[in-house]
C-alpha cells in the first residue's frame, strides 16, 4: 500500500497559517496516510493520534508510527505538544491547554473522531481530552502513566529540567563536538546514557550556535502543572488499555481501580523487562500488546 507521508518543512509551515484557530497554538505534526480514496473501505476506521511524552518530541515515534500505519491501515498522526519540537514556544502549559491544542488540531484536519495514543505526559493529555470532550475520542491508549499518582522519579526530572538550563552550549563548534561537549556536562546530572543520548534530541544548531529546542523556562515555571493531573468528576466510557512497564511505578497496580472510577472499560497490561519508556525499550512487545487492541472485533 502506497503511503504518504507529511514531513517536509516547508508544507508544514504551509498548513500552520491556516490551522491557527481558537486562540490556541497551531501544533506541528507528521500524517502517515494511504493513498487511497477518501471513503475506501480500507480507510474508514478512526486516524490514531500520538503524542510524546515530557521533552520528547514526534521524532521519537517515527518508526513505531509507520508500523502502525501499514498494519492498521489507518492515518496515524504524531504530534509535537507546544513548547516541544517544532510546535511553538508559549507562556504556560497545562493538560487542559495541551487537551484544547488537539482539539484545534482535529477541528482543522476535520477529524471527527480518533484513536489517541500518549505517553506519560501525552498520556495524560488524551486522558484530559478524553474526560472533557468524550465524543471526539474512539478508543484510548495510556502508555505508562497514571491520573491518580506521579511517580517518585518526576522529583528527578524537575532536577534534570533545572540542570539543563544551566548548560554551558557551545559554539562554532561540528554537531558530534558539540554533543560530546554537552554529553560530557550532563553526565554530572544524569548518569544513565540513555537518558542523555533522549534528552540531546533536543540539541539544535542555529546559525552556528546551539541550543535548546524544547521551552525549557516554561516548562520549569508550570512543572507542577505536569505532575499533578487535575482532578475531574466526569468519566470516559470509551474503551481504555493502559500500557505499564513492569520495571517501572508509574502504573501502580493498587491504584487499578481508583483508575477505574475515571475510566470504567479500562484493561491493564504490562510489558516485562520494561521501564517507563515502554515503546523505546521493548518496541517489538510494546506493538504486539497495542496491535492487538486497536484491531480486535469491537464489542
Amino acid at each position: 500500500m502506497n503511503s504518504r507521508l507529511f514531513t517536509q518543512k516547508l508544507s508544514w509551515k504551509n498548513f500552520l497559517d491556516f490551522r491557527r484557530c481558537k486562540g490556541n497554538v497551531s501544533l506541528a505534526y507528521n500524517s502517515y496516510e494511504s493513498t487511497l480514496p477518501l471513503g475506501h473501505p480500507e480507510e474508514t476506521n478512526s486516524p490514531i493520534i500520538i503524542m510524546h511524552g515530557l521533552l520528547g518530541s514526534k521524532t521519537n515515534w517515527t518508526s513505531l508510527a509507520k508500523v502502525i500505519h501499514m498494519k492498521t491501515k489507518r492515518q496515524v498522526i504524531t504530534i509535537d505538544a507546544r513548547n516541544h519540537g517544532e510546535s511553538p514556544h508559549t507562556k504556560s502549559i497545562s493538560y487542559n491547554e495541551m487537551a484544547e491544542d488537539i482539539m484545534d488540531l482535529m477541528d482543522s484536519l476535520m477529524i471527527n473522531q480518533a484513536t489517541l495514543v500518549g505517553h506519560s505526559m501525552g498520556g495524560r493529555t488524551m486522558m484530559t481530552l478524553a474526560l472533557t470532550e468524550p465524543q471526539v475520542v474512539d478508543q484510548l491508549v495510556v502508555v505508562d502513566i497514571s491520573p491518580i499518582d506521579t511517580s517518585p522519579v518526576m522529583g528527578d526530572l524537575s532536577r534534570i529540567i533545572e540542570g539543563l538550563q544551566h548548560i554551558r552550549l557551545p559554539e562554532k563548534l561540528s554537531r558530534l563536538a558539540a554533543k560530546k561537549e554537552v554529553d560530557k556536562q550532563l553526565m554530572e546530572i544524569v548518569t544513565s546514557d540513555m537518558l542523555r543520548q533522549f534528552l540531546m534530541t533536543n540539541l539544535v544548531e542555529d546559525n552556528g550556535t546551539f541550543k535548546w529546542r524544547v521551552n525549557l523556562r516554561t516548562i520549569a515555571k508550570d512543572f507542577l502543572n505536569i505532575v499533578n493531573f487535575p482532578k475531574f468528576e466526569s468519566r470516559f466510557e470509551g474503551e481504555t488499555l493502559f500500557i505499564g512497564g513492569s520495571r517501572s511505578d508509574y502504573i501502580r497496580r493498587d491504584h487499578h481501580e481508583s483508575i477505574r472510577r475515571l475510566f470504567p472499560r479500562c484493561e491493564f497490561t504490562y510489558v516485562d523487562g520494561a521501564g517507563h519508556w515502554v515503546h523505546s525499550e521493548k518496541p517489538k512487545e510494546f506493538l504486539d500488546e497495542l496491535l492487538q487492541f486497536l484491531t480486535r472485533e469491537r464489542s
